[in-house]
């Protein structure tokens, strides 16, 4: 049975915000009976094929129910018809379970003084308002009851504002929505898994629920990740990387490459004081106009590998680049192990040199790093560069340590610069690092379901991943800013950076 897909650019007027949602709908509605189909017909010999294609049908079902609570989020306007029908749609809301423990909170109308005249104020009724909640390991729901209070001396009856939510008439809670995300974007759960996991412990929260928990909470923090990647891009010297991703081709049944670039600003080698960020962007394609937008902006040193598609940026005179010797290293390094080859090993063992005076020269200011370098690395640098030549001329033009003799030479000119300034790094590995977590992700999950679902994706990642840089617990920093932003001035985004966590905010949030 095929899979329905399509591509669902992101609507620039409400007329097409309404066309685009009715289109999600039906096409939803398609995947949900697809999906119902395939696992009735679970058996026999082909049941872990039909597995597979469910889990992807899946995966699809829930980028676009995500994609489709972004809109809405985005469109408060949107067409009444469009979200009333949605309304009737969506199953009658259970009240959360009374087994789960209660935090009563009582919210006070101004301390219970009446602001009028300065009376007491005498209780006369309430409102309540029930959050589920999530804290490590455990479902809570957070009562919170909003007194209200009568004033005997001017009969007036006053009670405190509704509480701010992440999601406005949601219930989830901002310890759930980090939990949600986290679990999603960093432990590689798709959020079906997450619905059979919070089943087995009573509480019953459908994946469309989920998804468009989803979709809304990283609308609300689309601006927090922009102020990432401004403070990423102030930096004088950059990492940069990117890594292939599957996703979802839209009308094909199919999955093509995309890919996931990082862009690292980190320099706590060299005593900076800014705090150490990495910014993540998706791209359909690895074409070298990518980087380039990316990129378009940015002014200093970028630390890369010998991707044809930075050239451009290079040309421009504002990009200097700066090559990897780790890259050139892994070359030697594998012929060595396939053959023993000597001239190889020689390669490994001056390029080993070079490293050892980058650990002793670790955490040192820029000027004290370019000293030594200048004094004892450039004179084995140099060394290096002339005898790789010389190797050249005693092989196999066609050999493959000929090949990697050849690209070392090329890469170590575009590598001397580090030589000269001490806040540049000796390889790429910070950026090599901050893909990891998207490589492990590949192991758990199939593809993305979409463009959009990549983009999705990289945000999450720039929030999660900044947060590690700087120490912090990204599940209670994202509670913390989920908590915090629905009533938090937009001109003082930046206060909401992982580095302004502060430890007294991590112990409430966790």
């Amino acid at each position: 049975m095929p899979m329905i897909t399509a591509p669902f650019p992101m609507p620039k007027t409400l007329a097409e915000s309404n066309a685009m949602v009715l289109e999600m709908r039906f096409v939803i509605e398609k995947l949900q009976l697809q999906i119902a189909t395939l696992k009735r017909a679970r058996f026999g010999s082909s049941s872990e094929a039909i597995d597979s294609i469910v889990d992807q049908m899946e995966l699809t079902l829930e980028d676009m129910l995500t994609e489709q609570a972004a809109i809405l989020q985005n469109q408060p306007d949107i067409d009444k018809t469009i979200t009333e029908a949605e309304e009737k749609k969506k199953p009658v809301r259970k009240p959360l379970p009374e087994h789960l423990p209660r935090d009563i909170t009582e919210h006070l109308p101004n301390d219970g003084i009446c602001d009028c005249c300065g009376g007491s104020l005498h209780r006369i009724g309430e409102d309540i308002t029930e959050v589920l909640d999530y804290v490590p390991a455990s479902f809570r729901v957070k009562r919170h009851i909003r007194l209200k209070m009568a004033c005997r001396s001017c009969d007036t009856v006053k009670q405190a504002p509704a509480i701010s939510l992440p999601i406005q008439k949601g219930k989830p809670g901002p310890g759930l929505l980090a939990h949600a995300l986290t679990s999603k974007y960093m432990d590689h759960l798709p959020l079906h898994r997450q619905s059979g996991m919070y089943a087995r412990e009573g509480v019953e929260i459908s994946r469309n629920t989920m998804a468009d928990w989803v979709g809304r909470s990283m609308e609300l923090v689309r601006a927090l990740v922009e102020a990432i990647a401004r403070h990423v891009f102030g930096g004088a010297a950059i990492h940069t990387d990117d890594t292939p991703v599957p996703v979802q081709a839209p009308g094909t049944g199919k999955t093509k490459t995309g890919r996931i670039w990082t862009y690292l600003r980190d320099e706590r080698d060299w005593q900076g004081e800014a705090a150490p960020a990495a910014y993540y962007r998706y791209s359909p394609d690895r074409k070298g106009a990518r980087p380039q937008e990316h990129l378009k902006e940015y002014e200093g040193f970028l630390h890369a590998d010998g991707y044809a598609g930075y050239e451009k940026l290079y040309g421009t005179g504002k990009i200097t680049e700066v090559a990897c010797l780790a890259h050139v290293r892994r070359k030697f390094f594998d012929i060595y192990k396939a053959n023993g080859s000597l001239i190889a090993k020689e390669a490994l063992d001056r390029i080993a040199v070079l490293y050892g005076i980058e650990k002793q020269i670790r955490k040192m200011p820029p000027e004290a790093k370019r000293q030594v370098r200048q004094l004892k690395a450039k004179p084995l640098f140099e060394a290096l560069q002339a005898w790789l030549p010389i190797q050249l001329n005693k092989i196999p033009a066609k050999s493959p340590l000929a090949g990697a003799i050849r690209y070392g030479i090329t890469r170590l000119k575009r590598l001397a610069v580090y030589l000269t300034d001490g806040r540049l790094a000796i390889d790429n590995n910070p950026a090599e690092r901050c893909m990891r977590p998207i490589a492990l992700g590949r192991k758990n999950f199939m593809f993305y379901g979409s463009d959009k679902g990549g983009d999705r994706a990289a945000a999450a990642y720039t929030l999660l991943e900044t947060a590690k840089l700087n120490g912090i617990n990204p599940q209670a920093y994202l509670t913390w800013v989920f908590d915090t932003i629905a009533d938090h001035p937009i001109n003082r985004i930046d206060d909401l950076l992982p580095w302004n966590f502060k430890d007294n905010s991590l112990k409430e949030a966790a």
